[in-house]
């Protein structure tokens, strides 16, 4: 066991160690037992991960059982919808916590706690990085809440209900009213948000326990299932069973299939690219395109269809969805288990056919995510065509810029702000080093003129992100930004953009010879502030681009699990 390196011996430094670590452990605790981290993001400040630490006391017993030792170790928690100024900010700083950390300690297997929707990147991020033994448990996605007698979908209702209230069609009173009534339960997001994609993806990539995720967070087999997980870990450091054994690339093509099927966030892009990334696997942008845009939609979840996710596990959950997309799979992948990650599908049933779709009559057909490329996006640019208007697929329209995300809220509804449904609405600074942290806020709310006229979505172009609860034609990720030099800092009011999903194409129409001679906008470079210290400064100057996973340079590959210096 590596853990013996602290623990085995006579020596003074052994001594040390075991003694300050009995704390009531029994002799044994230290006599070769598998040492096994529990890293828990719970957080009163991540409420959806709150949760977390009794699914921890589940995964303890289990690991107990299998003659293994149990610790908890608390990691940094992201709450999505609090921390400023985003999120995804602090999802490497997670990541390199989570790395160092487990790195750090006598540890001889992982179990990754999370479930907010940068918890499970992160925690795979820096579990890849030091690659022990590892698996990941979701907390689960909450029950589903009602309001007037209608289920409401966390976040793309408020999507929804906020452009309904500034469209006059429902009352600031009744939409105020819906907010006591949307979180009805412990548990993520229950959309198809980020959070419940990321759980999906763990598993895609082999990462849980076979079945696990989508059990609703206040459902008792979730702890039946943790329980088992902490069983897992103790046979998985026995079999020296690691991240880089499970998560190939043809676990990672399955994600991407995966993806397509479910109805995924745009999210999961970056997030796998940045995983790809620690583990050396070679993941390009295009590979979601190639492997994904073909693949059918079948699962009738809100933000793209209907359902929520407790209807998607009463369903059949992710097994019966892939059981319909088995002959797309990469049939090499294993699990953490150690067999065929499609081993378990042809047991698989599905339930009820109009939450769960067959493949013969899906969703929507090839309603993958497509990767555009041109003179806006020569790095490449991401759009969930499931999520947008057919007829916006194809368009061309006259760009309004916005060069940060206050002059878009100054602006927006001025009454005399020139713009109609054919508009192309441009957000820029808003990527991985321009904000800093490449926030959630390309799928920018209406004008108020065009709203009035009955329009309920335009093309929208930005190099931030959109949350995966959000939906629309918008165009995100786009590389590379503005900030650094992008093509979408060059854009001036009244250029025609055109936009070509069928031949993944995304320009601007404006010779390229003008396009040299422009220069950033001064409001733009002005709104995009060096940060002078601390983890801003670290990020801005290290953080690569999306179509990279918007990760740090520095942190590229693994560096494995060696420690070669004592403390004392």
């Amino acid at each position: 066991m590596r853990s013996s390196s602290w623990y085995g011996g006579e020596d003074r430094d052994s001594y040390i160690h075991r003694a300050w670590m009995r704390r009531g452990n029994p002799d044994s605790a230290f006599d070769g037992r598998p040492q096994i981290a529990l890293v828990n993001t719970a957080s009163d400040l991540a409420p959806c991960n709150s949760h977390l630490t009794e699914v921890a006391q589940s995964v303890k017993n289990g690991v107990w059982e299998a003659g293994g030792v149990p610790l908890h170790l608390p990691m940094i928690s992201i709450g999505e919808t609090l921390v400023r100024p985003t999120s995804m900010l602090w999802r490497n700083m997670v990541a390199m916590a989570t790395e160092e950390l487990i790195r750090a300690n006598p540890i001889d297997g992982v179990v990754l706690l999370g479930g907010c929707d940068k918890t499970i990147p992160a925690l795979l991020m820096g579990a890849a990085s030091v690659n022990l033994p590892s698996v990941v448990i979701s907390g689960g996605p909450m029950l589903t809440g009602t309001f007037e007698g209608s289920p409401l979908g966390c976040g793309t209702d408020v999507w929804k209900r906020s452009e309904e209230m500034r469209a006059g069609l429902l009352s600031k009173a009744k939409f105020l009213s819906s907010e006591s009534a949307m979180i009805r339960s412990k548990g993520h997001c229950n959309t198809m948000g980020t959070a419940s994609t990321m759980s999906f993806m763990a598993e895609a990539l082999g990462m849980t326990a076979p079945g696990i995720t989508g059990i609703p967070a206040p459902d008792s087999r979730l702890l039946a299932a943790s329980h088992d997980t902490g069983r897992l870990i103790v046979e998985m450091v026995k079999a020296d069973r690691k991240p880089s054994d499970v998560m190939t690339k043809a676990s990672f093509i399955n994600a991407i299939i995966t993806l397509a099927g479910i109805g995924g966030s745009t999210n999961a892009v970056v997030h796998l690219l940045a995983i790809a990334g620690r583990l050396g696997v070679d993941l390009t942008l295009d590979d979601f395109d190639k492997y994904g845009s073909h693949i059918p939609l079948l699962v009738n979840l809100q933000p793209a269809g209907t359902y929520l996710m407790e209807d998607l596990h009463r369903a059949g959950g992710l097994h019966a969805v892939l059981r319909e997309l088995k002959d797309h799979l990469e049939p090499s992948a294993i699990t953490v288990t150690g067999k065929p990650f499609i081993e378990p599908l042809d047991s698989a049933e599905i339930f009820d056919k109009d939450v769960i779709r067959s493949a013969k009559e899906p969703l929507q057909k090839n309603a993958g995510i497509a990767i555009l490329h041109g003179n806006l996006a020569p790095s490449g640019a991401v759009i969930k065509p499931a999520a947008a208007s057919a007829h916006l697929l194809t368009h061309t329209g006259p760009a309004l810029v916005f060069d940060s995300v206050e002059d878009f809220h100054v602006r927006i509804n001025d009454p005399d702000l020139d713009v109609d449904e054919n508009t192309v609405l441009i957000l820029r600074g808003c990527g991985p080093k321009g904000y800093p942290g490449m926030p959630e806020v390309a799928n920018m709310i209406m004008p108020e003129k065009v709203l009035a006229k009955g329009v309920t979505d335009m093309v929208r172009i930005c190099d931030g992100r959109m949350s995966g609860t959000a939906y629309g034609t918008v165009i995100l990720h786009v590389a590379p930004e503005a900030a650094s030099g992008g093509p979408l800092g060059l854009i001036e009011d009244g250029d025609m953009i055109i936009l070509d999903v069928p031949n993944r194409r995304l320009d601007i129409d404006v010779p390229q010879e003008v396009l040299a001679k422009r220069k950033p906008s001064p409001a733009m470079t002005q709104a995009f502030a060096q940060p002078k210290r601390g983890w801003e400064r670290i990020y801005v100057e290290h953080v690569m681009q999306a179509d990279k996973g918007a990760d740090l340079d520095l942190l590229q590959g693994s560096s494995s699990s060696d420690v070669t210096r004592e403390s004392h």
